[in-house]
């Protein structure tokens, strides 16, 4: 099998909206882990407002 079979079978399998499973996602809080979805409405917000770490938009002094 080539690669251009494979990614031609990829993209032949996409799912259904009804097939499809909801992804869960976990963030560490305090110390520990857990999942966004147990969180306040608050917490959830401040969560979506959060400006990520890029290391390679960096400037050196």
């Amino acid at each position: 099998m080539n690669d251009m079979s494979v990614s031609t079978q990829i993209q032949s399998t996409a799912l259904k909206d009804e097939e499809r499973t909801r992804c869960e996602v976990w963030t560490r809080v305090m110390g520990y882990h857990r999942p966004t979805t147990s969180f306040n409405k608050g917490k959830q917000s401040e969560h979506r407002e959060r400006q990520f770490f890029v290391e390679g938009q960096c400037r050196t002094a």
